[in-house]
């Protein structure tokens, strides 16, 4: 059993709710967590929502997501989430940048705190044998200019909050630094 917990608009705990109870028609505001996850030639692994989700079910999105446990960081929680969904070990991870969003479709709604983090991945691209089904229906990598352009112009074909969070990051220098754009001949 998994448990989510709920906040207020401040971030306090308010309580703890078994995540097959969260998100429905009205969901409680509760901590998240977004993951963007590189290899090392800077290529974002993006996947399709697997089919058995109850929210954005078979919808492209970012890396990963998740929802840290009571007293556990969101790093630690986006490797944990890392392992079990994409079958893989992530490092340098690092928290970028706040996000809270609220977004319903098909009659679930999604209301969460959720910073948005970044990780490295250093193995090989191909982890088909590694994915959950359960909650990855495909994967693809694809090249951080090419991302740009699809969330630009196929807005539809990516969950809401992946596209939100990409536009922070275009704009948030602690993101810029680490995947490595800042350099002497390029000012951030």
């Amino acid at each position: 059993m998994e448990e989510v917990v709920l906040v207020n608009d401040r971030n306090e705990v308010v309580g703890i709710l078994d995540k097959s109870l969260v998100h429905g028609k009205e969901t409680p505001l509760h901590r998240a967590f977004s993951l963007f996850i590189f290899d090392t030639s800077n290529r974002l692994i993006i996947q399709q929502r697997s089919f058995y989700k109850k929210a954005w079910p078979l919808i492209w999105s970012n890396s990963c997501c998740g929802h840290p446990a009571l007293n556990e960081s969101n790093i630690n929680a986006a490797k944990r989430r890392a392992k079990y969904e994409l079958g893989i070990q992530i490092e340098d991870v690092v928290e970028v940048a706040p996000y809270r969003y609220c977004y319903s479709f098909n009659g679930i709604m999604e209301n969460e705190i959720c910073p948005i983090l970044v990780a490295r991945y250093r193995g090989n691209s191909d982890i088909r044998e590694k994915v959950n089904i359960e909650e990855v229906n495909s994967f693809r990598w694809i090249d951080w200019a090419h991302w740009l352009d699809e969330v630009s112009n196929n807005g539809d074909a990516y969950s809401p909050w992946a596209i939100d969070e990409t536009k922070i990051l275009m704009n948030e220098i602690k993101f810029k630094k680490w995947l490595g754009y800042c350099r002497a001949s390029v000012k951030c």
